[in-house]
Parts: C-alpha cells; sequence; structure tokens
C-alpha cells in the first residue's frame, strides 16, 4: 500500500515567481478577534468597543492586524512549509491597505521572490516569500514579505 504523508515544499520544490493559492480561506469571528486581542493584551477600543468604534471612520470595530497577519500567514502552512521549515527569519514590508471585519472571509497567497542556498548551514536554503491576505471581495487587506529557512530535500525522503 502506497502511502503519502502531507507535507510542505523541500527548497528545491520552490520556484520563484510561482504564486500558491490557499485554500480554503477563513472567516473571521467576533469571537476570534476578541480572544486573540485580548490574550495579546491589545486593548486597542477599535478592536474591542463597539460604541467607541461607531463613531470612527470605519463605524464598526476592526479585526486586530496581527490577527489577520497570523492568519494569512498560518493558510500558507500546510502548502508550503509544513514539516519542511527551519525557521523564520524575519519579516519586512508589512502593509495593510485595508481593514478586516468581522464576518470578513480571509483567503492567501504566496509569491516566491527569492531563493538561495544557505552559506553557513548545509542542507538548507533562505526562501523569500510575499503573502497577501484578500477578503471575500477581492481587496488585498494585508501584505507581508518573510524570509525563511527551508530544508533541502533529504537523500531518502519517507512518502
Amino acid at each position: 500500500m502506497t502511502r503519502i504523508r502531507q507535507r510542505g515544499l523541500w527548497f528545491e520544490e520552490m520556484e520563484v515567481g510561482v504564486v500558491y493559492e490557499h485554500r480554503p480561506g477563513r472567516t473571521v469571528t467576533e469571537a476570534d478577534n476578541t480572544l486573540f486581542t485580548t490574550q495579546t493584551m491589545n486593548t486597542q477600543a477599535l478592536h474591542l468597543d463597539a460604541a467607541y468604534s461607531a463613531g470612527t471612520a470605519f463605524g464598526e470595530r476592526l479585526v486586530n492586524s496581527m490577527f489577520t497577519l497570523s492568519t494569512v500567514v498560518g493558510l500558507s502552512v500546510a502548502q508550503l512549509t509544513q514539516g519542511t521549515i527551519v525557521a523564520n527569519l524575519g519579516f519586512s514590508e508589512v502593509k495593510f491597505p485595508k481593514p478586516l471585519f468581522h464576518g470578513d472571509t480571509l483567503y492567501a497567497e504566496t509569491t516566491i521572490v527569492d531563493k538561495r542556498e544557505s552559506k553557513s548551514r548545509p542542507g538548507e536554503g533562505v526562501v523569500t516569500f510575499e503573502h497577501t491576505g484578500r477578503n471575500q471581495h477581492g481587496d488585498v487587506v494585508a501584505v507581508a514579505v518573510r524570509k525563511t529557512l527551508v530544508q533541502m530535500r533529504p537523500t531518502e525522503v519517507e512518502h
């Protein structure tokens, strides 16, 4: 019997310029936003106080942008890095062009923008991803560039 274990991609399988669309999306609830916001000690009224938020330019509470970023990256894991990543090296160019609201569905896509073999860690490579989050209308709500350290294909791979 053939067995296949789900995993992310090895360094060699990643190609610069390829765009991965991560599905399914994630519909964000009020409970998601409140729990994440309170767990991370973010007391910003824009996330927690409906009466206050009704009087802002947005007219309602916003989903915490760190939840949005975390979810966009999380949506990419099964397809790209599950079991193949060594470490996150850093994030740059993080942007939130539009807000995300309770009830919005977040979709993610990732473009591989650069890759190179590690100079100091044999068997590993540095891969740069650009993650983009969109709501159900296709509006971009988050963009982040992330550098990662990824394993190269082992000489003997389990299926």
